[in-house]
């Protein structure tokens, strides 16, 4: 019965690869356990007690170092989606029809986009992200 337990563990094992959470890899461990009794005895129920106690352990015992390992932070906004709401200048028209233009924000150039014309050097409010541009309406003065 050895060969059934080898190819069960090898089985979780690569399914693991291709998964998250580092779940199934803990039945391929109960499945290497399985294999080792297996050598022992060829009582098939005290093998499959063995493969589902000795995974039901290491899933139940392991998840609290798991969470601690695989903590989940919070994701902290990149420099792009924080300028929602700062101030800026075009520097190149901004082109309502083309999707074109271009605005100077905390010293950095950006694509940028606007449902309006805006001629260069007009103050800019961002008011977000729209795929890689900036979009962005005109401050008036």
């Amino acid at each position: 019965m050895w060969p059934f337990w080898l190819i069960i563990a090898g089985l979780c094992l690569v399914i693991e690869i291709y998964t998250v959470g580092f779940f199934i890899f803990w039945f391929g461990i109960g499945a290497l356990f399985a294999l080792l009794v297996s050598f022992l005895t060829s009582n098939l129920f005290i093998q499959i007690v063995v493969f589902l106690v000795s995974s039901s352990l290491l899933v139940i015992l392991t998840k609290p170092l798991m969470k601690k390992f695989t903590k989940n932070e919070k994701t902290v906004p990149t420099n792009f989606f924080s300028l929602s709401g700062k101030q800026g200048i075009v520097t190149k028209k901004i082109d309502s029809d083309n999707s074109t233009g271009q605005v100077k924000v905390k010293g950095e150039l950006w694509s940028a986009i606007s449902d309006k014309d805006i001629e260069k050097d007009a103050k800019v409010k961002i008011l977000g992200v729209d795929g890689v541009k900036l979009k962005v309406e005109k401050i008036d003065e």
